[in-house]
């Protein structure tokens, strides 16, 4: 093995391994360090989106949403199909199946490029040299032209719910279980928190939500916000805001939680419960104390809009710098490092990146919501189309949610989407193309859209921003 890259990367993320296949692809000699170990104990690239995170609760996600599509919903569609039964052990399973392939899909990449892998942990030192210790605990240092820290995030622990053999759990663990739990707690009614709560309660548990703020969902749009929290309890979700949990005991086989409200103190029992309050940068063992990178008051890795650090070459992407947790705005940032490290000059646009829950119906947005705007004091119009009235959605037997388009007053100009409904996760990106090309809600509405799709849904909304929706009543007319 060489000790000498022009390209280190440490982590091997979706951050660490677009930016160690794009080096690699520039021409770049490539080594990408990552330390991951997968149940059997085996090497495995993707982190954690690919083996604990995006695509193992996706894989749950969409098979209970079947589950439960079949169960309740296929008899109003005329399909009758007798008793529905779940087998949680072949869900886990296949689950764990598409994890398999997509991570042996990044190793043949990295095989395909020509990437080094290395396995095992690495330390950054002083003039861009990396301390690679394998996972037998041989050493060995390497130095590189540019480094790429890259080591991702971890889940957030709480003092008053440790973690205790598979009762109380994170979100790695809550993806594991053998059995559905009669009675499920989540601490936690972010994204992690709604979409595991989703998987469990669609499967048969009867899922209890703690959330210490008293505002559902704040980063999105407060009227998307509010029609989720009503659909989502009606799905069956308890969701409880203001609820402040002070401690969790696991005895007997169940776990007594209590926690603090408005009206004051409670008690509640349950099967399991999975702690989902966040995520932070994983930065342990990787800087050595003079190695120059800094970290910011959060605990982040602190870099420019360029994704550089305070040292020359060195470069950090992905989870643990400022900005969202999200590995598509990792992958990008991966990528646009790799190709100024090359000489070219991209730049990520943090205004236009998407963030997407996948419950059903699915949360996505892009852009600033109608709160942010009225708090900036933004002179702004706002256009929406229920898909209610979509007859795509109609025709699916999908008609929950809505699509909103916040543009300037004066320009025109998209400034925010918000979808909550079917297929919100692909429709967003409509929202994102247009943005990125400074699009107005005329240009939406001018754009021809096929017929029937639930695409015309962002069409009707950008026509509604200026008031001339075909397919619904219109407040203005011109």
């Amino acid at each position: 093995m060489s000790d000498k890259y022009d390209v280190v990367v440490i982590g091997a993320g979706p951050a660490g391994y677009a930016a160690a296949i794009r080096c690699a692809q520039l021409g770049l000699n490539t080594a990408c360090i990552d330390k991951s170990l997968d149940k059997d104990g085996e090497p495995t690239l993707g982190g954690t989106c690919l083996n604990w995170g995006c695509i193992p609760s996706k894989a749950l996600l969409d098979a209970s949403h079947k589950y439960e599509d079949a169960k309740k919903h296929f008899a109003e569609l005329g399909i009758h199909t007798g008793e529905v039964t779940v087998d949680v052990a072949k869900m886990i399973s296949r689950k764990d199946e598409v994890v398999k392939g997509l991570t042996g899909g990044i190793k043949s990449l990295f095989k395909g490029n020509g990437v080094t892998a290395l396995h095992g942990t690495g330390r950054l030192l002083a003039n861009r040299q990396v301390v690679f210790t394998a996972h037998d605990g041989a050493e060995q240092t390497l130095s590189a032209e540019h480094i790429i820290l890259a080591p991702g995030s971890v889940p957030v622990e709480i003092p008053p719910a440790p973690l205790t053999d598979g009762l109380i759990v994170d979100s790695t663990g809550a993806l594991e279980f053998d059995a559905v739990p009669p009675r499920l707690g989540v601490i936690g009614a972010g994204v992690i928190g709604l979409e595991l709560g989703s998987v469990w309660s669609r499967l048969g548990s009867q899922v209890v939500v703690l959330e210490a703020l008293e505002e559902f969902l704040p980063m999105a749009d407060e009227r998307i916000a509010r029609d989720a929290k009503k659909i989502l309890t009606g799905q069956g979700l308890d969701i409880r805001l203001g609820t402040l949990v002070t401690g969790a005991k696991a005895e007997g086989g169940e776990v007594q939680v209590s926690y603090q409200d408005a009206e004051g103190e409670h008690s509640l029992t349950v099967d399991k419960l999975i702690v989902a309050v966040g995520r932070r940068p994983y930065t342990e063992g990787l800087l050595a104390p003079d190695c120059g990178v800094n970290l910011d008051e959060r605990g982040f890795l602190y870099v420019n809009d360029l994704c550089a650090t305070d040292v020359p070459n060195v470069y950090a992407v992905g989870d643990v710098v400022r900005g969202p947790m999200l590995a598509h705005k990792g992958t990008e940032e991966g990528v646009m490092v790799a190709e100024r490290i090359a000489g070219f000059k991209p730049l990520v646009n943090y205004d236009t990146v998407p963030s997407v829950i996948y419950t059903h119906p699915e949360i996505a947005w892009v852009g600033k919501s109608e709160q942010e705007l009225k708090a900036d004091g933004d002179n702004y119009k706002v256009g929406s189309f229920p898909f209610a009235a979509s007859g795509r959605a109609l025709a699916a037997n999908d008609t929950q949610g809505m699509v909103k388009i916040v543009a300037d007053a004066d320009s025109d100009r998209i400034l925010g989407v918000h979808v909550l409904g079917p297929q919100a996760s692909e429709l967003v990106a409509q929202a994102v193309i247009a943005m990125e090309f400074d699009a107005s809600a005329e240009d939406l509405g001018l754009i021809m859209f096929a017929h029937p799709t639930l695409s015309e849904a962002v069409h009707e909304a950008a026509l509604g921003v200026g008031g001339h929706a075909i397919h619904m009543v219109n407040r203005k007319r011109k």
